[in-house]
């Protein structure tokens, strides 16, 4: 047990900041209030300090692009089939990863990890903590999404070698014949008398939870054209769609927010390096947040190092998302957009003791990351 005494805790959710003490119990947060008891209790004296949930980024590649390691740690894309809806994050997630102890230096406790967009159909996500020397220990939600990628990426990987995708058409036809075949079988298996007529598919078996509804789809869209035929194809499935990147998302954020879906902003601290991007703005983020649409910020680590979310959402503060917005951005609406706000992304009763404590202000080059509390255990304390 743990008791974390004197702090200012941000508990991103309605009821704002609090100077109240928290019970953290069996790793999760037991009490929040004021002359909390002691027995047999850690305890952390916070004062001056600030206290977060853990941070989170929405979008990355963690453990699957390996840093320092090259080829032999790049697991991010599998770019010999361009459908390939079976692979599990999971599989290629490397917790030794040195990124993850950079990941929790500041604070970052969870992240949504994933392939690369190479494939049309690339396969799935899965929302897991940074802490652990097992991935099964580490997840939160697997399968927390199914990759779509979309523009260059995909065409850059096929067209050349002679097989689709060659053009935007040809990954949006791969998309939507793969989407179609997959609601036939869910609703094969969905309206059969006996579930045992109709034979288990493993090619459409991860699409279940997608036509169910647990899960959305996970797209890789940068340019605006992309971006709506992203929106199109959910529309046309009726399918949930987070919108990965949406780098032109502010030329037309009005648009997108009739949609409904949210979108993961980033990685805007990264080079313009292709012609997709070439409208990449900090400012982005802040556009699509005063249109009504949810926002979360992204790093896309490796493509910009996961230590630097929080000054990434401190630049996209700086250009107009504001303050209170960049932070719920890596915490609880981070933690929506993932699927995951029942466990993580706000200080609340009930929810896992994923915390970190920070001297100043974490969106600011100047704060810093005393102590990074994951499932109730400090791995990271400097106090």
């Amino acid at each position: 047990m743990m008791i974390i005494k004197n702090g200012v805790v941000h508990t991103m959710a309605d009821d704002g900041e609090k100077l109240v003490d928290i019970r953290v119990t069996d790793g999760k947060i037991a009490e929040l209030g004021h002359n909390l008891n002691q027995k047999n209790c850690q305890l952390i004296d916070a004062k001056g300090l600030h206290i977060y949930p853990g941070f989170i980024d929405a979008h990355t590649h963690i453990g699957i692009s390996e840093e320092k390691i090259g080829i032999a740690g790049d697991d991010c894309n599998e770019s010999t089939n361009p459908v390939t809806p079976g692979l599990r994050a999971i599989d290629a997630i490397n917790p030794m990863d040195s990124a993850f102890h950079n990941a929790l230096s500041v604070g970052v406790t969870a992240v949504m990890a994933g392939p690369g967009s190479a494939n049309p159909i690339g396969g799935q996500f899965a929302c897991i903590k940074t802490d652990g020397r097992r991935i099964e220990d580490m997840i939160v939600k697997a399968p927390a999404a199914i990759k779509i990628a979309l523009g260059e990426n995909p065409k850059n990987t096929y067209g050349e070698n002679g097989n689709m995708p060659l053009t935007r058409m040809g990954t949006a036809y791969l998309i939507r014949d793969e989407l179609q075949k997959a609601r036939d079988y869910y609703l094969a298996k969905k309206n059969a008398k006996d579930p045992g007529s109709v034979q288990t598919d493993y090619s459409y078996e991860p699409y279940l939870p997608l036509f169910e509804g647990s899960i959305p789809l996970k797209a890789h869209a940068h340019r605006l054209d992309d971006i709506f035929t992203a929106i199109r194809l959910a529309k046309e499935f009726g399918v949930g769609l987070t919108l990965d990147h949406c780098t032109e998302g502010h030329l037309a954020p009005d648009l997108i927010a009739q949609s409904g879906f949210p979108a993961i902003v980033g990685p805007s601290l990264a080079s313009r390096s292709k012609l997709e991007v070439e409208n990449a703005d900090f400012k982005t983020a802040g556009i699509l947040h005063d249109a009504g649409i949810r926002v979360a910020i992204t790093t896309d680590h490796p493509v910009s190092r996961i230590q630097y979310l929080p000054l990434c959402a401190g630049l996209a503060a700086k250009e107009g998302l504001g303050k209170a917005a960049a932070l719920r951005a890596i915490t609880i609406d981070a933690a929506i957009i993932a699927g995951a706000s029942d466990r993580i992304g706000s200080i609340e009763v009930g929810k896992d003791a994923d915390l970190v404590l920070y001297r100043g202000d974490p969106l600011e080059i100047s704060g810093q990351a005393l102590c990074t509390i994951v499932g109730g255990n400090a791995v990271i304390n400097k106090l």
